[in-house]
């Protein structure tokens, strides 16, 4: 009988958690983003938080921006949160490359996060000014090679894969060029736009608004095929610059320790986002392709992207900051 009576305790116990289990999110939740207003990773945050939220029970998303330090400094902030589904973060393909760039590493990229959904991929663009006296990749290399001091890049911070990207270009063509490092592809476009710098670095969702105003031109971009928007832009193989492929994806993470049921909303709920078409055209006016990868193959990505940036790293003697 005693043992009866224990068994209908736990029952009852367990029946009594199910309201709480059942009731996430019960509060809006907070969703970090790697880098500063107007780049390309706050602008698909803003999309798929607002998508996400009109989903059937979806969940009502804040988006924080955290820039700083490539990206580590949300890594840290989000690392160190409760894992309880209510800080999650939105960072870029960054993500795979700090561990490698900084000394001692700020995080684990495979034990320290749960991938909840990859949203998307482009290509990243090396844009100029309109006016710049720079035409073509082949302008640019020959402007390095005259006189390095005459070139600076900007990017959207140091070890993003727009920065990576350019220091390939300098490793591949055997050239010179000052990168400046910004806390988001926002302020680095601001400066290009100043006569800061002579050209950026960018993925295409920070900086294809910009090339179809006018403002900028972009001369080589870094994919594997043409950019359906960009068809006569040239790719870095075309240019001459061989084994220069990089794009930049966009992935939502959450903290170690997050409960599975809790992951699996959170990735069921971007994953049924990304199925409509409005939310495919908003992102590809973005300048992101949707790839709407769950957690498992957002991992296996993760896994293989880290020893290929590690591999860049070490063979250009690239630093953090």
């Amino acid at each position: 009988m005693m043992r009866l009576k224990r068994s209908f305790l736990i029952l009852g116990l367990c029946l009594q958690a199910l309201p709480a289990l059942a009731a996430y999110p019960e509060s809006p939740i907070n969703m970090v983003v790697s880098f500063a207003p107007g780049g390309a990773t706050d602008i698909t945050a803003r999309i798929v938080a607002l998508a996400m939220s009109k989903n059937p029970n979806g969940p009502q998303i804040i988006v924080e921006n955290r820039p700083g330090a490539g990206g580590a400094v949300a890594t840290s902030y989000v690392k160190n949160a409760k894992p309880n589904g209510y800080t999650i973060m939105l960072t870029s393909s960054v993500y795979v490359v700090t561990p490698s760039l900084k000394k001692p590493s700020p995080y684990d990229p495979i034990k320290d996060f749960i991938p909840v959904c990859e949203i998307g991929d482009a290509p990243n663009v090396a844009v100029v000014k309109a006016n710049s006296k720079i035409k073509t990749l082949a302008d640019l290399i020959a402007m390095a090679k005259s006189d390095p001091s005459l070139v600076s890049f900007g990017s959207p911070g140091t070890g993003t894969t727009p920065h990576l990207a350019g220091e390939v270009l300098k490793i591949r063509a055997k050239i010179n060029m000052t990168h400046i490092p910004y806390k988001g592809a926002g302020p680095a476009m601001t400066d290009l736009m100043g006569g800061q710098t002579q050209v950026l670095f960018g993925s295409l969702a920070s900086v294809i608004s910009n090339i179809q105003a006018g403002q900028v031109r972009a001369i080589v971009q870094t994919g594997d095929k043409p950019w359906p928007d960009l068809p006569n832009v040239p790719l870095m193989a075309d240019a001459g610059i061989e084994n220069a492929v990089s794009d930049t994806f966009q992935t939502i993470f959450a903290p170690v320790g997050t409960p599975p049921d809790v992951v699996s909303y959170l990735s069921q709920q971007c994953l049924t986002a990304l199925k409509r078409p409005e939310v495919v055209e908003s992102l590809k006016q973005a300048g992101l392709a949707t790839t709407a990868l769950d957690s498992e193959k957002t991992l296996a990505r993760i896994k293989r992207e880290v020893p290929y940036w590690r591999e860049v790293i070490e063979k250009g003697n690239i630093t953090g900051e």
